[in-house]
C-alpha cells in the first residue's frame, strides 16, 4: 500500500478508536467519579455539573488527538488528556507530574530517551538524556507493558529527574506498536495511592490512542518528505534534460548548421568534396535524431505499459546500442518481477537508466549488464554492472555534485522511494556494480531494514 493510502487507513482507524476511547472514558470516568450516584458539593454546583464540563473538555481533547497531524500537538494533548482524566472532585491532579520521553538517535549510536514535552518538570530536566535500559523505564520498554514503582529515589534513571523528588509513585506506559517503540508516557504523584486500577486503565487507553496518533503524524510527515523528494528529483531531471540537450542535440544542430553553410560555399569550388561533406552532415543528422529519440524514450518509456519492466529495459538496451554503440545485456526473472507493484516499476526503470547512462558516459566499458533476480525470500535485486575503468567512490560523489547531475545521491533517494537499499561497489580498473535490494512484501521490507 502506498504511503497516502496507509495514512488514510491509519486515520480512519484513529477515528474509530477515538470513538471507542470516548465511550471507554465515559464508562470508567463515570464509575470513578460518581459510583452511579448524583452528589452535591457542599451547596455549590452539583458534582454532576462540574464533571459534565470536564467530560466536554476531555471529549474536545480526544477529538484533537484523533484529528491532528502535528507530532508535537499529539504529545501535548496526551499529557493534557492524562491530567484531565486523572483529576477527581476529591483528589485534583494539580500535583501530577507528567512527561513524554521519545527515542532519538544520532549517528550510529544507540538511541536514547529525551523529553519531548512535560508538565511540572523544571527546566534542567528538559535537557535530561536517559538510556532507557534499567529501572522502571527499562522494564516497561523491554516487556512492552505499563508498570509502576514507589521506589523513585532509588530508580537508576528516574532518580535523575529533579521534578520527581516530591513524588512517591510513578506510573510508566510504553508508546509501542508491534515491534516499534517510540518512547514512554510517564506520570508521577506525591500520593502513593493516586494511581488506582481505574485511573491506570484510563491511562492505558490514552497511551494506545496516542500511539495511533503518533503513527499517523509520522506517516504524514513521511508522505510530505517523500513529496518534497519527488519534487527535488523532478527538478534534477529537468536540469539533466537541459544539460543533455545542450551537450548533445543542441551542439549537433549547431554543427549541422555550420557544415551546411560550409558545404554551400564549397559547392561552387569542389562538387566532389561537397558530396562527401553532405554525407557527413547526413550521418551527423541521423545520429542526432537517434539521440533525440533516445531522450524521448527515457522521458516516457511506453514499453513499460505495453511490455513491462523487462521489455522496457530491453528496448532501452537496443536504443543505447543504436545511439552510443554500447552493448547492454538485460536479464530478468519475469515471474519474480510480476510480483512487483506497478507503481514501483517506473522508479526501478529510471534507476537502471541512470546507472546505464553514467556507465555509457564515464565507464569506457565494453559491456553493461542489467540483471533482476531474487536475492532472498521476497527480495528482488536490481544489478547494473560494467567492465569499465571503475573509480574511487568518494571522488565520483564529489564529481557528481560538481556536475549537478542526478548522480548517486538521487539514485539512493529513488531506491528509498521503493523501500529499497542502494549499494555501490567499484574498483579502479575492474568496473562498477550498482545493486538495489527491493522488498516485494511489507514483511520483507521490515526484514531488509532491520538487517534480518
Amino acid at each position: 500500500m502506498d504511503p497516502l493510502g496507509y495514512t488514510l487507513l491509519v486515520g480512519a482507524i484513529a477515528i474509530i478508536l477515538g470513538i471507542i476511547l470516548c465511550l471507554a472514558v465515559l464508562a470508567i470516568f463515570g464509575q470513578l467519579n460518581f459510583g452511579g450516584k448524583r452528589e452535591s458539593n457542599g451547596g455549590n454546583k452539583p458534582i454532576w455539573d462540574i464533571d459534565h464540563r470536564r467530560l466536554r473538555e476531555i471529549y474536545n481533547l480526544i477529538s484533537k488527538l484523533t484529528s491532528t497531524l502535528k507530532y508535537e500537538t499529539v504529545l501535548e494533548i496526551a499529557l493534557d488528556l492524562g491530567s484531565r482524566v486523572l483529576a477527581t472532585p476529591h483528589i485534583p491532579a494539580d500535583r501530577l507530574v507528567s512527561a513524554v520521553l521519545l527515542f532519538t538517535q544520532s549517528g550510529g549510536e544507540r538511541p536514547n530517551l529525551t523529553i519531548g514535552t512535560s508538565r511540572r518538570l523544571p527546566q534542567p530536566d528538559m535537557r535530561a538524556v536517559l538510556p532507557g535500559t534499567s529501572g522502571l523505564i527499562g522494564e516497561v520498554i523491554t516487556e512492552g507493558l505499563p508498570k509502576s514503582t514507589t521506589e523513585i529515589a532509588s530508580d537508576p534513571e528516574l532518580s535523575h529527574l529533579l521534578g520527581l523528588r516530591s513524588c512517591t509513585v510513578a506510573y510508566c506506559l510504553p508508546l509501542r506498536s508491534g515491534l516499534d517503540t517510540y518512547g514512554i508516557l510517564l506520570f508521577a504523584h506525591p500520593d502513593k495511592d493516586f494511581f488506582t486500577p481505574s485511573k491506570c486503565e484510563l491511562l492505558d487507553i490514552i497511551s494506545h490512542q496516542a500511539v495511533i496518533a503518533i503513527q499517523n503524524a509520522r506517516l504524514y510527515s513521511d508522505l510530505q518528505r517523500e513529496k518534497e523528494q519527488m519534487i527535488e528529483i523532478q527538478q534534477q531531471e529537468h536540469k539533466k534534460l537541459a544539460r543533455d540537450l545542450h551537450d548533445g542535440p543542441t551542439q549537433s544542430m549547431a554543427a549541422i548548421a555550420m557544415r551546411v553553410n560550409f558545404a554551400r560555399r564549397l559547392l561552387e569550388r569542389d562538387p566532389k568534396a561537397t558530396a562527401d561533406e553532405l554525407m557527413k552532415i547526413e550521418e551527423l543528422a541521423r545520429r542526432t535524431t537517434k539521440e533525440i529519440r533516445y531522450m524521448l524514450f527515457t522521458l516516457r518509456p511506453l514499453e513499460l505499459e505495453s511490455q513491462g519492466l523487462v521489455g522496457a529495459l530491453k528496448a532501452m538496451a537496443e536504443k543505447t546500442h543504436d545511439t552510443y554503440d554500447q552493448n547492454v545485456i538485460v536479464e530478468g526473472d519475469e515471474n519474480l518481477i510480476s510480483r512487483l507493484e506497478m507503481n514501483k516499476q517506473p522508479i526501478i526503470f529510471y534507476i537502471a537508466e541512470e546507472a546505464i547512462n553514467n556507465a555509457c558516459k564515464y565507464a569506457q566499458a565494453s559491456h553493461i549488464w542489467v540483471r533482476m533476480r531474487e536475492y532472498d525470500r521476497d527480495l528482488l535485486m536490481l544489478e547494473v554492472q560494467d567492465d569499465g575503468i571503475g573509480f574511487e567512490r568518494n571522488g565520483a560523489e564529489i564529481a557528481s555534485e560538481k556536475r549537478g547531475s542526478l548522480g548517486l545521491k538521487n539514485m539512493k533517494e529513488r531506491a528509498e522511494m521503493v523501500d529499497g537499499i542502494f549499494r555501490l561497489e567499484s574498483v579502479v580498473g575492474k568496473g562498477t556494480t550498482i545493486r538495489v535490494l527491493i522488498p516485494l512484501t511489507p514483511d520483507a521490507a521490515e526484514r531488509l531494514h532491520r538487517g534480518g
